[in-house]
């Protein structure tokens, strides 16, 4: 976690105050969080962060460690109101709003070791998680849940946490700190761990950032952030902003027009209200993650451009491609730095934009050949801007309300980038142990709500790399999801000297 002289060097701007409307409003939403707004009403837009602690808890200890974050965190202290035809959706914020939170056996915990079945919280993410929405309305923008394992028939105590939240308060990293700060608050009230210090407070709140509350840890909110957009660079604001988002716009037009990249058809159209995401799990052991890194290196790429490369062949083979062809797949860059002023990743908020790079394949061209292709234009993409200015694009973009809103679904849902897609968070910071209780499979899961066909997440924690592929329910033939994240599993450890074998039955692998 970020030490309190940073944060604090950082809080106190009056950009950072919350701005109280006649109407009793914090703020609307901007261009970026309305969109993400929009399409969960069409379709759910969740993100999920399960994460396992070993150990047997209380109910009341974990209802506890979330308070501690609802009173640190404005976004879950505010529900989205709209005028009576949908649009001007703001922030309101609600009092005595508590995180949900649901306590449960999960169904035949004796099946759930590792290696002999999927994750047992599966279950729990499709059938609930991914698919059903966060009620903006009554508020909190958050939900959580329990799975309780119990000990079981000799089993070590285990409890596995599942945090949900809707994608137009928070991204990945968001999600992922926000797990670690519920399970850390909880060690903190058990005095397992020293009081934290340096939450930022927000101006013009009383209290000094770590001064602890009743229960001797500190409850002094976060920055009160407004939206993503006033917080961008000159360069990305007013003519300039504008003029960087139409070149932008105008050059990724002309590569996919002249190159026609093949995209993830769906088998059945599903319509934009009735899609619902389901998650695939697979992950790499600690030893084929070392092999792994340790090739990229040798072959100058990086592990996204290897995954990436990795997907792109998988859907090109899936698609029946016998000669060349160009694929689009795209890459989420996190962007918190490039604000003015930066962004802490404890803050919640969404700020990834997603940049589209065009791989060629052959089916004799090596993998890594695409990799290196495919890391050097996310970078370039990076280096001139790109994601800020897509943010910026938003602004012309996006619709008032959700009834506007088909001209938008249906471009992002033939021409998007999002419709191959590889979010690589990279190696998270989250501990293997907090206070006395073992941690571990700290990970995240995207939903697409109408944004994509086949999205693989990637973080690496506790020596995995977990890569959890989604995809919308019924659109593809029975069993082609399951076969293409076989395959970029199958084509990923094939091109590793040495390899590992691929698991037998890779959608079996996990805890």
């Amino acid at each position: 976690m970020t030490g309190g002289r940073e944060v604090r060097a950082m809080a106190g701007r009056d950009v950072m105050a919350p701005r109280h409307a006649p109407d009793g409003s914090w703020r609307p939403l901007g261009p970026v969080e309305r969109w993400y707004w929009i399409t969960d009403q069409v379709s759910p837009l969740n993100g999920v962060c399960v994460a396992r602690v070993h150990a047997r808890l209380p109910e009341r200890l974990w209802r506890a460690a979330l308070d501690v974050l609802s009173a640190r965190h404005p976004l879950l202290n505010v529900v989205i109101a709209t005028d009576e035809d949908g649009a001007n959706p703001r922030f309101v914020p609600a009092d005595g709003l508590t995180v949900p939170l649901r306590y449960e056996l999960p169904a035949e915990p004796a099946e759930a070791d590792r290696g002999a079945g999927e994750p047992y919280w599966v279950a729990e993410v499709n059938g609930h998680a991914l698919v059903e929405r966060v009620d903006q309305r009554s508020g909190p923008l958050a939900r959580a849940v329990v799975l309780d394992r119990g000990a079981a028939g000799g089993r070590h105590p285990e409890q596995c946490l599942v945090l949900t939240l809707p994608h137009y308060v928070a991204d990945g990293t968001t999600g992922l700190s926000l797990m670690r700060e519920w399970i850390e608050a909880a060690a903190e009230l058990e005095g397992h761990l020293p009081p934290s210090s340096g939450t930022p407070a927000t101006s013009g709140t009383p209290g000094t950032p770590g001064t602890p509350g009743a229960s001797g840890i500190s409850r002094v909110p976060y920055r009160a952030l407004p939206s993503v957009e006033e917080l961008l660079p000159a360069a990305h604001r007013g003519d300039e902003g504008a003029r960087r988002s139409r070149e932008q716009q105008t050059a990724d037009a002309r590569t996919m027009a002249e190159l026609r990249p093949l995209r993830v058809v769906p088998t059945r159209t599903v319509p934009f209200t009735e899609r619902r995401t389901r998650l695939l799990h697979r992950e790499l052991t600690p030893h084929q993650l070392d092999v792994l890194v340790a090739a990229c290196r040798a072959q100058g790429t990086t592990v996204h451009g290897a995954l990436a490369a990795a997907m792109v062949t998988a859907v090109a083979r899936a698609s029946g491609a016998r000669a060349q062809e160009h694929v689009s797949i795209g890459s989420p860059v996190d962007f918190r730095g490039e604000l003015e002023p930066p962004v802490l990743s404890q803050e919640m908020g969404a700020y990834v934009a997603t940049v589209p790079t065009v791989a060629r394949y052959r089916p004799d061209r090596p993998l890594w050949e695409t990799a290196r292709h495919i890391s050097a234009d996310v970078a370039a993409r990076k280096q001139r801007g790109e994601p800020l200015s897509a943010i910026t694009t938003y602004g012309s973009m996006c619709p008032e309300t959700p009834a506007g809103a088909a001209p938008l679904l249906r471009f992002m849902d033939e021409e998007g980038p999002i419709n191959l897609c590889l979010s690589n968070l990279g190696r998270v910071d989250f501990p293997d142990k907090v206070g006395p209780w073992e941690v571990s499979d700290a990970q995240l899961i995207a939903g697409l709500s109408v944004n994509g066909q086949f999205v693989g997440v990637v973080n690496t924690s506790h020596g995995h790399l977990f890569w959890n592929f989604t995809y919308i329910d019924g659109a593809l033939a029975d069993g082609a999801a399951e076969a293409l994240a076989d395959d970029c599993l199958t084509t990923l450890l094939s091109a590793l000297p040495d390899a590992p074998p691929a698991p037998g039955s890779p959608a079996k692998e996990g805890p």
